[in-house]
């Protein structure tokens, strides 16, 4: 029987192919963060923190130490959130009305197109292109702003990619952005992961600059759920009002893990970068091997969206799953079906056993 409910959001691919088939493997080469860690690996004493409600913008002593990491903020300008998708879900529906307009960078972290979509906002899809090596080109961006543009999102080092923006050419674009009455949302989540130095964050740069990122990707935390973003007060202020009517706060267990995370920053980023780096050129060896596929070799992060020759790779992805136990993204999920994601965060074995057996499904498959 009907229930005349009409469901405005759905189910996004990406996170229904994780919720069907990430629990059924023995290998995972998909995961788009670091191998996470467990409270044993922290050594973090939880007892004394009280179950309460906490702050609706985040601890104040998470939110200094957080507002360290961006010259000249305070704690004023930083709003924690539950995750970096309660972050993009805040900031798109505090910016963008019905009357409005936003631009989104494409491909990305799903949410980031769907949020728009769901709450019937217009929005422009801005693609990077295989063969202009993933990277913004700020001529395709500046035909799609119009008068009514109000937000304008980028992801780098992006994800599903591994892309990175140049210093000039995100100053470039907040500057388009800027001429325009905009804001630019600027998802910096593997920023700490970029393979050389890289630019600042985009919240210092201007105040039409809102930096987003999250302990979930390179800090191994994906658990706690903790995320935010950096950027001017009434941006702040404004995510907060939407917080209200969804979460209200974050779990206080995750903030009273993520102050002590953040004050050893350094210490376990270093660690993470040097693990990541052996990985990335055990990908790169078996890449060169590799007939059946090709890319654009990512430059950050720990992902890469490698392209198959032939169009199989939901066929492979399934395939690997069921005979080889190992799992991996299909590029349907990211609506480019000839690409699949490969994640290398993970342990050096694992991923050494998943790309032999990666090889294994696509050689049957092709």
């Amino acid at each position: 029987m009907s229930t005349g409910v009409v469901m405005q959001f759905r189910r996004m691919p990406l996170e229904d192919w994780f919720d069907s088939y990430q629990y059924e493997i023995d290998f995972d080469i998909g995961e788009s963060g670091v191998k996470y860690l467990s409270l044993d690996d922290l050594r973090e004493k939880l007892g004394n923190v009280q179950l309460r409600y906490g702050y609706h913008t985040g601890n104040p002593n998470l939110r200094e130490i957080i507002a360290e990491q961006y010259e000249g903020f305070g704690r004023d300008q930083i709003a924690v959130t539950t995750g970096s998708s309660e972050s993009n879900f805040a900031v798109i529906a505090s910016l963008v009305n019905e009357k409005g307009h936003m631009v989104v960078e494409y491909p990305n972290y799903p949410s980031l197109y769907e949020v728009p979509l769901s709450l019937g906002l217009r929005h422009d899809r801005f693609p990077l292109s295989f063969d202009e090596g993933f990277e913004p080109n700020i001529g395709r961006l500046e035909s799609l702003i119009t008068k009514d543009t109000k937000l304008v999102t980028l992801t780098h080092p992006n994800n599903p990619t591994g892309a990175v923006i140049s210093e000039k050419r995100l100053r470039e674009i907040i500057e388009l952005v800027e001429s325009h009455g905009a804001y630019l949302l600027h998802d910096e989540t593997y920023r700490e992961l970029s393979f050389d130095k890289p630019p600042p964050p985009a919240a210092i740069l201007s105040d039409h600059a809102i930096s987003m990122t999250t302990l979930s990707k390179a800090y191994g935390l994906p658990g706690i759920r903790i995320g935010w973003i950096a950027g001017p007060k009434e941006i702040v202020e404004s995510v907060r009002a939407v917080r209200e009517q969804i979460t209200i706060c974050n779990n206080v267990l995750g903030e009273a893990i993520a102050a002590p995370v953040l004050k050893q920053g350094e210490a376990i980023l270093g660690e993470v970068r040097s693990r990541v780096k052996r990985n990335f050129e055990s990908l790169k060896r078996w890449m060169m091997e590799q007939n059946l596929l090709e890319w654009v070799e990512p430059r950050g992060g720990v992902v890469a969206f490698p392209r198959l020759k032939q169009g199989i790779t939901t066929d492979t992805c399934r395939l690997l799953i069921s005979k080889y136990r190992t799992f991996t993204i299909p590029g349907y999920c990211f609506e480019m079906p000839q690409h699949l994601r490969i994640g290398f965060g993970g342990e050096a074995n694992e991923l050494a056993e998943g790309l032999k057996r990666l090889k294994l499904a696509m050689n049957e498959c092709a």
